[in-house]
């Protein structure tokens, strides 16, 4: 079909042909004056008044949405603390899990304050590696708090953490029985039988666990000062001692978490101007509360009352710490208190306020923005390759301490199947029922699978490059 045909046809039918190669006439750009005018409505400070939440709050430009955070696409950067809410209720529910907060910063460390059950999961599902769970402060030692500890512990060992220790810092108790370390010691003796089982594994430093202990009245003792970051504590009012909070200093960039307690002087004296400063809360709705919770009235409000922080005396706190912005977390997450929780809040608080809950909240930091989003947490992700430090140019897998035979008797595995009567014929593979190397396992990086280079050493890469940049800039 030619050209000239097309037209008579367009032109039957009323149309007109366009011509694609057509370029709009050039204009006279606006004056600088005018542009200016436009992107900042003519506000001389070049930003509106952006509502009562929002002071000093803005999405940083690398985020791939502003709405939202999706897991593996975005890496840390290296002035930036990322801190993400991986469990937010003290009662577990589908939507919250037990209290954890994990904190990346831009040098490649990470950290976990508190660790309770069923937080793994999102820790899953947001692309962490349970090999890189290494360093957890537990606030106190209710079971919401560290639940998921003997979890990590051995899967994380089982799932590459062979090559260095877990460490746990947690406060003492008024007498030995009720510390840190009392608590680690029962957990060796609770998974005896694991550990032994998972002796065919690797296991390398895996199951060396170290437990800090540190007295619980030494308010504003540090116990924890590496690669540029400080973790200091102080006591907490939650019914019994041996409760703690934390502060995490880096880089000019700040991060508190109270744990549970009574709203407290403490918070305010150690917290003061930290950049996010997060509580828990409870809401004083207990008759109401109660039909949702499954406990009478006076329970709830014997609860609070001894053991937690309402929400006004949250927002009073907050007032007196003056943080960036407030969060709160270990809080029921539901519509017909979210309206409560804020207007008891900011009964005293005015400034920038965001709930840490549900699970999955996401807060990027740096020094002069913050962005809080939600994640969007698959249901059922890929668990993350462990991650590895390839500084010195290998890969090491330990050989298992022990085998089936030294561990098990003949009998037992005597009496298993023959593979050979239910694998259809001609299919069935080559089992591997014997460790497949004397000795350990050791892999040149130059030598293994690129795929499998990525995705073990991604966390590795990004660190070396924040680590360079952060060099640069502490030359300048």
């Amino acid at each position: 079909m030619n050209l000239r045909f097309i037209v008579i046809l367009l032109a039957l039918f009323g149309l007109q042909p366009v011509s694609f190669a057509q370029v709009p006439p050039v204009q006279e750009p606006s004056s600088p004056e005018d542009v200016q005018a436009a992107l900042s409505g003519g506000v001389p400070m070049g930003r509106w008044n952006e509502g009562l939440l929002f002071e000093g709050i803005s999405p940083q430009p690398w985020l791939k949405s502003a709405a939202n955070w999706f897991p593996n696409t975005e890496e840390v950067q290296p002035n930036e603390m990322r801190i993400h809410f991986m469990g937010t209720a003290p009662m577990i529910r589908p939507g919250q899990m037990n209290t954890s907060i994990f904190v990346m910063l831009g040098n490649g460390d990470n950290f976990v304050f508190d660790l309770g059950e069923g937080s793994v999961a999102n820790y899953v599902a947001s692309g962490i590696a349970l090999n890189e769970i290494k360093r957890v402060f537990i606030t106190h030692l209710h079971v919401d708090h560290f639940g998921a500890l003997p979890y990590v512990w051995m899967f994380g060992t089982w799932a590459g953490g062979w090559h260095e220790r877990l460490r746990v810092w947690g406060p003492s108790g008024r007498t030995p029985e009720y510390g840190l370390n009392t608590m680690v010691e029962g957990m060796k003796m609770m998974t005896g039988w694991h550990r032994s089982a998972f002796s065919v594994f690797p296991v390398g430093k895996g199951w060396d666990i170290q437990a800090n202990e540190f007295d619980f009245k030494d308010n504003g003792g540090v116990i924890y000062n590496e690669n540029g970051v400080t973790v200091t504590h102080w006591e907490r009012s939650h019914a019994k001692d041996g409760a703690s909070a934390y502060r995490l200093d880096w880089n000019g960039l700040c991060f508190v978490w109270t744990g549970d307690g009574r709203p407290s002087k403490l918070d305010e004296k150690y917290a003061k101007g930290c950049d996010v400063y997060v509580t828990e809360l409870q809401q004083e709705v207990v008759e109401i509360n109660s039909g949702v919770q499954g406990v009478p009235p006076f329970l709830g409000r014997y609860t609070i009352d001894t053991h937690h922080t309402p929400g006004y005396a949250a927002g009073y706190v907050a007032n007196r710490v003056k943080p960036r912005i407030f969060m709160t977390t270990h809080m029921s997450f539901d519509p017909y208190l979210n309206e409560e929780i804020t207007a008891e809040v900011r009964e005293h608080w005015k400034g920038p306020y965001h709930f840490g809950a549900p699970d999955g909240i996401v807060v990027n930091v740096t020094k002069d923005q913050i962005w809080v989003r939600e994640g969007v947490l698959p249901d059922f992700p890929n668990s993350k390759a462990p991650q590895f430090n390839f500084d010195n140019g290998q890969l090491v897998v330990p050989h298992p301490p022990t085998s089936r035979e030294e561990i098990q008797n003949q009998e037992i595995r005597d009496a298993q199947i023959d593979p050979d009567k239910y694998y259809p014929k001609g299919y069935k593979p080559e089992l591997l029922e014997d460790w497949p190397v004397e000795g350990d396992l050791v892999v040149p990086v130059e030598a293994m699978p690129e795929n499998l280079k990525e995705s073990m050493g991604d966390r590795w890469r990004t660190r070396k490059k924040n680590e360079k940049v952060l060099e640069e800039q502490a030359q300048q």
